[in-house]
């Protein structure tokens, strides 16, 4: 997979207008991976995950997928439609 398939997802999310939220950057926090290591993983370009963490691009569901796999998580840990509750907010999320 190549940086084209986040462009290409890109386009679709700004012609929707539907924001997809995500805990990457959590998730590849929590495991001491870094965006590199993530990217060449799912091979894709370094720059690709900082765009998606962003929020910036939003993946295809092919991609969706193999990140979740890679966290060892279902696709809704990582990603949503609506903003994941900040951590410490007191809402009982924890």
């Amino acid at each position: 997979m190549s940086d084209t398939e986040g462009t290409t997802s890109r386009a679709r999310s700004s012609a929707s207008g539907e924001r997809i939220y995500n805990r990457i950057a959590v998730l590849r926090t929590e495991r001491g991976v870094s965006r590199r290591q993530l990217a060449d993983t799912l091979g894709v370009h370094y720059q690709t995950v900082g765009y998606l963490e962003r929020g910036e691009y939003s993946p295809s569901l092919h991609l969706a997928l193999r990140i979740a796999r890679y966290f060892e998580v279902p696709v809704e840990v990582v990603f949503s439609t609506s903003p994941f509750p900040r951590i410490g907010s007191g809402n009982g999320a924890e």
